[in-house]
């Protein structure tokens, strides 16, 4: 049976003690490389002393003892013992590997390259280090493991440094080591962790808790015993046999429930925490269903997660229910094997006796962090992003397939998208929740079944950043708008230079081919001419950095010795024409038909195409071209060899009418009612048509002017919000 871990520092510890537990569980490790990595530890750190005053191998010591109470493999722990020895001693890593191995090697030095991190302020050589650490833990998620039981210890002896490096190293541990630990699944290094950095970071509160809890020990520990019994008889009655646990919650997750309610201790009441192990999963249902037979269960206060585990593998079944002396406990229910990964995390998955681990060095959302650290450039942002992904989630959202995925509270259909995959995301024009249309700013919540509507007309816009939640959602948008902006700065860079070379009887063309574009860009430091012509398109440099930097150009610009006034010609020519090639052609017409512009076009009448449908376009005699939906039954097949490719004008604003029946119940005041529905989203009605239908319901079709599919999604979802309507149909 797995036991509750005890992080507590000791001082008396010795390479023998760790050795023997570690042998306790894994017996056929390399004992004598293990005792040979300590004693290069304690040679490189002889005469050093922590603040305690203690010999400085303590440390190592109780680093290795964690790690060894996580149960983790054996080059975790040597990596323990050997953390500090390349920063603080004249260790190299090659040393390491020389002597120890590669693994260990690894290890250290990724814990070398994040050991001066300061996670709370935003200086670009610190935010350079914690992107080094998302590297260290792509490559290994061992480095993040043991440099979590390095911030253990040093949390634990914390009281030894000054008041204002205590806040300072607390504040660090809560806002990066607590949210890594979690999402890592070790939930007892997490409530360790912040049960210290309440100690620290609010002493007052911390203190005051400890005497509170203290003040009742002998009442509450009289409950628990009697609670523990009640529950393992109302088992034993049904022929289970259990292991139940019972403790009063950890001190920041009281303190958490007293800033939330605001209220004060004594008027928090659900503080008892029951464990109840049992065999197997059909046990773990078996026993809830007795529990809730037992005593009340509070609505809304059951989870399961044993169906849909956490995303840190976490999973237990939880529920609220009113306890003996109408006291309010939870119960969580697992197995064994549950317990032992709800404390340990993904630290449980390593297989010792085969003396490896099970190839989990890597986890999904480390592989987002990495992806992050490739796409997001400022450091700053960066950090944030990353600080924003450690948050957990709090809402499980289905796809209509069954499949789950977790999010965090708040989350949109428009997040949910981009966790399906980017490209539907990108293509997102409107969402389903439970079957009924929602808009895209709408809050999910668990349980909810969401449907993501797509159009490959559709693309991310910028209002999309003010709407979703998630960090993965927002660099995808902003990737996308960051490549849209910088294509229009390079066209329009490149027409500039195009006609300004003009000038000076030459073109882009033939500078090419003599070499000297090539020199040109790398005079203006750009690192290709692609980068040349974004500068030039964005204004960051001007055209006379660049006939200066060709020296054909340059001579003839010197020969004709152009003044100020000239100068201020050309800049102005060159940001008139950057302007020019910035607007989208065909800016007139909201069909582009092959690209050209001087092409009669007709908008069907059969089906009223609007932008964000699939359209297709189709040659009418002596009408040039009708656009119907891609579709439409009324195209005559044998005609599609008549067809030609068209595509909506992105550019192009204008209200297109459209037709959609509304099926409601009849009721006084319904035409009204709707009207003013779909006029207070700003859509304007050119006709409404109402008549009465058997059994009492009312239809209307109303012709109204939206600009694209989304704005008809848009007013469709308003429409059905309204508790009299049926249905709503486009005709």
């Amino acid at each position: 049976m797995f036991q509750s871990l005890d992080f507590s520092h000791e001082r008396d510890l010795t390479v023998d003690d760790v050795l023997r537990r570690v042998e306790s569980y894994y017996p056929d490790a390399d004992f004598e490389l293990m005792r040979k990595a300590y004693d290069l530890a304690e040679k490189s750190h002889i005469n050093q002393k922590r603040s305690s005053g203690e010999e400085y191998i303590i440390h190592p010591l109780n680093v290795a003892a964690t790690l060894v109470k996580l149960r983790m493999d054996a080059d975790s722990i040597m990596a323990g013992f050997l953390h500090d020895v390349v920063e603080d001693c004249d260790v190299t890593p090659q040393e390491i590997e020389r002597e120890i191995n590669p693994s260990v090697a690894g290890i250290v030095v990724g814990l070398t390259k994040i050991s001066k991190i300061n996670f709370k302020t935003r200086e670009e050589g610190q935010a350079e280090n914690f992107r080094k650490m998302v590297v260290a833990m792509a490559k290994d998620i061992r480095v993040v493991i043991v440099k979590l039981a390095d911030r253990m210890h040093n949390m634990r002896t914390l009281q030894y440094v000054s008041d204002t490096k205590q806040k300072k190293i607390a504040r660090e541990t809560l806002d990066i080591y607590v949210p890594l630990a979690s999402r890592l699944g070790i939930n007892s290094v997490k409530s360790e962790l912040e049960d210290l950095c309440l100690r620290f970071l609010h002493p007052d509160i911390y203190y005051r808790l400890a005497e509170k809890v203290a003040m009742k020990k002998s009442d509450r520990d009289f409950y628990i015993g009697d609670t523990i019994e009640v529950i393992r008889e109302k088992l034993l009655d049904h022929g289970m046999k259990s292991e139940i646990k019972g403790r009063p919650k950890h001190f920041y997750s009281i303190y958490k429930k007293m800033t939330a309610r605001d209220m004060d201790f004594d008027q928090i009441h659900d503080i008892l925490a029951f464990r109840v192990i049992v065999n197997n999963i059909t046990e773990c249902y078996k026993a809830l269903g007795i529990i809730h037979s037992a005593f009340t269960p509070i609505p809304g206060r059951f989870k399961d997660y044993i169906a849909i585990p956490k995303v840190n593998g976490y999973q237990s079944l939880h529920s609220m229910v009113i306890g003996p002396q109408a006291e309010r406990i939870e119960i969580q229910i697992r197995t064994d094997e549950m317990d032992e990964v709800a404390e340990t995390g993904v630290a449980a998955h390593w297989k010792y006796k085969e003396g490896i681990h099970s190839g989990l060095t890597k986890l999904d959302w480390v592989e987002q962090l990495l992806e992050f650290n490739q796409n997001v450039p400022n450091n700053s942002e960066f950090m944030d992003v990353v600080k924003n992904d450690l948050d957990m989630g709090g809402v499980f959202i289905f796809t209509p397939t069954g499949d789950v995925f977790e999010l965090r509270h708040g989350a949109t259909p428009l997040d949910f998208a981009f966790a399906v995959h980017t490209e539907v995301g990108s293509r997102c024009v409107g969402a389903k929740v439970n079957g009924k249309m929602v808009p895209l700013r709408y809050s999910l919540r668990s349980g909810d079944t969401v449907e993501v509507l797509t159009s490959k007309n559709q693309t991310p816009s910028k209002d999309w950043l003010n709407i979703v939640k998630s960090p993965r959602a927002k660099t995808k948008i902003k990737q996308y708008l960051l490549k849209i902006e910088r294509d229009a700065h390079k066209e329009a860079g490149k027409d500039i230079l195009e006609k300004v070379f003009r000038t000076y009887d030459t073109s882009l063309k033939n500078l090419e081919k003599t070499g000297e574009l090539n020199k040109a860009y790398q005079a203006m430091n750009c690192s290709n001419v692609d980068e040349m012509f974004i500068n030039i398109g964005s204004g960051k440099s001007s055209i006379e950095h660049v006939i200066k930097a060709v020296p054909s150009l340059k001579k003839k610009f010197q020969e004709v010795e152009v003044d100020a006034e000239e100068l201020a010609k050309i800049d102005q020519y060159s940001q008139k024409v950057s302007q020019a090639a910035r607007r989208k052609s065909h800016r007139d017409n909201a069909v582009i038909v092959d690209g050209l512009d001087d092409i009669v076009v007709r908008i069907a009448k059969c089906c009223n195409p609007i932008p964000g449908d699939p359209i297709v376009g189709y040659i009418t005699r002596g009408r040039g071209i009708t656009v119907h939906t891609s579709k439409c039954t009324r195209m005559e097949q044998g005609e599609m060899t008549r067809t030609v490719f068209v595509e909506w004008n992105p550019d192009f604003s204008f209200k297109h009418p459209v037709n959609i029946r509304v099926v409601t119940h009849d009721k006084p005041g319904i035409l009204s009612a709707l009207s003013k529905t779909i006029n207070s989203i700003g859509v304007n009605i050119r006709s409404a048509l109402a008549k009465s239908l058997p059994d009492r319901k009312g239809s209307f079709i109303f012709e109204v002017e939206v600009k694209d599919y989304s704005e008809l999604l848009k007013t469709t979802a308003a429409i059905e919000s309204r508790e009299e309507v049926i249905s709503v149909d486009r005709v």
